[in-house]
């Protein structure tokens, strides 16, 4: 005898495509995120609140373990919160490279160009704190996450290619450690801040270093067996 399914069921909605559809929409989406950058020079100019809450819904709809959704996303845009956490960033990031970087991760930085001041977290528009949450409380009740990493992993790729396909320029900054991030915007315990991603529009004379359009081709990336 089946046992009966204990959860509820409905139809798939999914559009099939012609096989040239599918190989226009790949190419597609392959040319405009190849033009991805990270960048350091933001606008001051706005963004409308409701592209970044569109991103953030689309980052929602991630993947994850038993469906437990194991993030939180956390805007800021007031200034004076900006400039916080470009203190304690800057403070960890002077550490970092005076103590605690080695030899080999300074010498890969050097082709970027990067150091321990961060003007861009208080000059772009807005800045999104990822958190992933390590367990969740739920009716006062300590309830297990399970690959918590790999599925906050897979809700930033989709959080930076909606807002990049939006039209925004982005930054994926992870000053280590960043623990900072919980005691400024008022986060539990429970929650690691994973990934802090500064959003805006590039000012017009923003540079990139040439070195960071260096990609590996398909073939030393992908085996197909």
């Amino acid at each position: 005898m089946h046992n009966k399914k204990s959860y509820i069921t409905e139809e798939l909605d999914f559009s099939n495509q012609t096989i040239s559809d599918m190989k226009n929409n790949s190419k597609k989406f392959y040319n405009s995120i190849k033009k991805r950058r990270s960048i350091r020079d933001f606008k001051k100019k706005k963004i409308e609140i409701s592209i970044i809450k569109n991103a953030i819904l689309s980052a929602g709809t991630a993947p994850s373990g038993a469906n437990l959704q194991p993030w939180h996303f956390v805007v800021v845009k007031d200034k004076n919160i900006k400039k916080k956490i470009r203190i304690a960033a800057e403070n960890e990031e002077e550490n970092f490279y005076n103590y605690k970087a080695p030899k080999e991760w300074i010498e890969a930085l050097k082709p970027l160009g990067t150091n321990s001041k961060k003007e861009f977290l208080e000059k772009a528009p807005y800045l999104i704190a990822i958190f992933e949450k390590k367990f969740s409380i739920s009716k006062r009740k300590k309830v297990k996450n399970y690959y918590v990493r790999e599925s906050v992993g897979i809700a930033t790729g989709i959080l930076i290619s909606c807002l990049h396909f939006s039209g925004l320029a982005m930054l994926t900054h992870t000053p280590s450690p960043m623990t900072f991030l919980n005691k400024i915007l008022n986060r539990p315990q429970n929650e690691k801040p994973f990934v802090l991603l500064v959003v805006g529009y590039p000012d017009e004379n923003a540079k990139i270093p040439i070195f960071a359009k260096n990609k590996k081709k398909l073939e030393e990336i992908t085996s197909i067996i």
